[in-house]
């Protein structure tokens, strides 16, 4: 399913929802694929499309270079990273 910007705007504040609650029920300091697993049933659960752990081909001028495998990709649009760290530092903003 394809979204507009307004239908990305609700797709983006759906995944930020489910991953407070998955944050509320188990806290902090478990294993990514264990918030990558709560979070990915929390969206199913909220009627969104989810697939995890794909493999897209990553190109440089023509020639396939990688394959990247995203954590979770919402409604064919959103990319999800689960990150679990013991502490937020300044350096996490570098990769958001």
């Amino acid at each position: 399913m394809l979204y507009g910007d307004d239908g990305l705007n609700r797709l983006s504040e759906e995944i930020v929802r489910c991953a407070i609650e998955v944050h509320r029920e188990l806290g902090p300091g478990l294993l990514e694929s264990v918030y990558e697993t709560a979070l990915s049933i929390e969206l199913k659960t909220a009627g969104l499309d989810v697939k995890r752990q794909v493999g897209i081909p990553l190109y440089y001028k023509g020639e396939l270079i990688s394959e990247h495998r995203p954590d979770l990709i919402v409604g064919d649009q959103i990319v999800v990273e689960i990150k679990s760290i013991a502490r937020f530092d300044p350096i996490h903003l570098a990769v958001m």
